[in-house]
């Protein structure tokens, strides 16, 4: 077996100011370039930098360099970190005290969808066990009494579940173009002559409608129309009042209501439908956690979903999805406007050249880290795994690639909706963040993040926070009613775990979703002293720290609780 080295340092004194910027970090802190910063130079020249308020530290703990070459022959403790890798435990039995070996907790975290594999008490149970955090539904398949059913499980679990909670996702249809109903499936041939028309009922073996009545005006003559995102193409001829006549390019089996794009356009379609609002009316009613918001184009979209949202006193965070070719030019009004987005690769590789989506999730990851918002990359992720019960090497590298490049969740869609095989795929993509984190250098901060929190102290306090996990190994123990502070220190991605207390449902299941948070449910005491030691002993009691271990405590956010609102403090402490 390959040797194993372990490298261990702490700086010595530092006596002089530091800064939070890149530039006055130690060289050893930063990471190794990254594939795409040595392919796409030019993007990172553009990105501003950041300087954040100098903070005097003194270190009181000093040891010089050592490098241990060790493997599991000589210590024991590294084959349990390397079953750890290979997925066999969630929790570790090593402690992440200042000299001990890190422990691996997953922190990337997995959306899973809900569908007929998978909508059972049984299986939304062992999903949770296997890795799931947020639960998705998707409105654009079954009724508000089958989703209802699910919303019912989820929360029937996080009732009884004592450490774990799950998020609430309801992911909007949107203005989906579809061709209408066939009397069986049509086989189109290269060459062949096919047309598609906006009169209603029409499904023969040359034409079908459409269900969108501007269809003919959208399309113009040389257009690439494609089926379900590509599995199907075809090129628009000429067109009529009522009808565009195509010849196909790439042949098929076209079955009944497929979604239809328009290479490099959107449709001329507000983003939120009437059936959409219907269903974000429900996930009102039903408390949701987030809402997925489809084909958004521009801001606007997101600020009247939230006014709306406002005027309910509904308490539901916005996810918008970029799939659209109209949205790219909006990226940063829109996200900015939003509380995160998700990188629908399947939409948005058809309406725009594929080659482009790699590089657009690099730059939507980035943007939304910037801000401090939270980033989902979704689609095609195990898509083999649907009918295969391992996946392919690419898709082992695509999952691996989504979490080095920061996204703080990864999600599964047909794979755990009407997959043959939902709960092998969640393992797969709860062992492959595993491995890939565990390769990752702790506490690369984005370019201008400090952008987003100049206004608070409290991104100060979340910054040296997570240099001090990162230097002494530790967790960090945040207590929070909005979740703010745990959000933001999810952002700094501290190398050690945040356990984020509330004493608020509602804000522990919406934290399931950011990255390195473990939210814990706990009812805080009048004396802050005594709420301390009540967590410090819960996370002792469940494993998740060791006695004799060293957590850092942050008292600081939106919100003071058991402080003053001038006041923010670090502690840390031994458990």
């Amino acid at each position: 077996m390959s040797q194993v080295v372990a490298t261990r340092s702490i700086h010595s004194s530092l006596t002089r100011p530091t800064s939070g910027s890149a530039l006055h970090r130690p060289p050893t802190s930063l990471k190794p370039p990254t594939f795409a910063s040595k392919v796409l130079p030019q993007q990172s020249k553009n990105r501003c930098k950041v300087r954040y308020p100098s903070c005097r530290v003194n270190a009181r703990k000093s040891a010089p360099a050592e490098v241990v070459p060790v493997s599991p022959a000589d210590d024991s403790k590294i084959e349990e970190e390397l079953q750890q890798l290979r997925g066999m435990q969630q929790l570790g039995d090593i402690a992440v005290g200042m000299w001990s070996k890190p422990t691996f907790r997953r922190k990337t975290k997995i959306v899973c969808t809900i569908g007929p594999s998978t909508n059972t008490r049984e299986m939304i149970w062992k999903l949770a066990e296997a890795g799931m955090n947020v639960a998705r539904m998707n409105m654009s398949h079954g009724d508000h009494a089958s989703h209802q059913k699910v919303i019912d499980l989820v929360k029937e679990y996080n009732a009884q579940s004592k450490d774990n909670a799950i998020a609430i996702m309801l992911d909007t249809k949107g203005p989906e173009v579809r061709s209408g109903d066939l009397p069986q499936p049509i086989v189109l041939t290269p060459g062949q002559e096919f047309t598609f028309t906006i009169r209603r009922g029409v499904g023969t073996a040359d034409c079908v409608s459409v269900n969108y009545d501007d269809f003919v005006n959208d399309v113009e003559v040389g257009d690439m129309l494609l089926v379900d995102g590509g599995m199907m193409s075809l090129v628009v001829k000429s067109k009529t009042e009522d009808s565009v006549k195509c010849e196909v390019v790439d042949g098929g089996e076209l079955k009944s209501r497929r979604h239809l794009n328009v290479r490099g356009k959107s449709a001329t379609l507000p983003s939120i439908t009437e059936k959409d609002w219907d269903d974000i009316k429900f996930g009102v009613d039903n408390k949701v956690d987030f809402y997925a918001v489809s084909f958004v184009k521009d801001a606007q979209v997101v600020h009247e979903l939230k006014n709306y949202l406002k005027s309910c006193d509904a308490d539901i965070h916005v996810i918008v999805k970029i799939e659209s070719a109209d949205s790219i030019p909006n990226l940063h009004s829109i996200i900015t406007a939003s509380d995160g987005a998700m990188v629908a690769r399947g939409d948005l590789g058809a309406e725009l050249p594929i080659e482009e989506v790699p590089l657009l999730q690099e730059e939507i990851i980035s943007i939304c880290r910037s801000m401090g918002k939270a980033v989902i990359v979704a689609t095609n992720m195990l898509e083999s795994m649907i009918v295969h019960p391992t996946p392919t090497r690419a898709e082992v590298s695509d999952i691996a690639i989504a979490v080095r490049e920061g996204s703080d969740a990864i999600m599964l869609s047909g794979e755990t909706a009407h997959g043959k095989f939902p709960l092998k795929a969640v393992k797969v993509m709860h062992t492959v963040a595993l491995r890939t984190e565990a390769t990752i250098t702790g506490g690369q901060l984005p370019p201008n993040i400090g952008n987003v929190f100049k206004n608070h102290t409290s991104e100060m306090f979340a910054y040296h926070a997570t240099m001090m996990s990162n230097t002494l190994g530790t967790s960090t123990v945040v207590f929070t009613r909005s979740g703010f502070m745990a959000i933001l220190l999810s952002h700094y991605r501290p190398s050690g775990t945040i356990f984020a207390f509330t004493d608020q449902k509602r804000t522990q299941q919406r934290l399931a979703l950011y990255q390195g948070v473990c939210p814990i449910y706990m009812k805080f005491s009048e004396d802050a002293e005594e709420t301390f030691t009540r967590a410090l002993d819960l996370l002792q009691k469940q494993g998740m720290v060791k006695a004799g271990e060293e957590v850092a405590l942050v008292q600081s956010g939106k919100q003071p609780i058991w402080r003053s609102q001038s006041t923010h403090n670090i502690q840390v402490r031994t458990v």
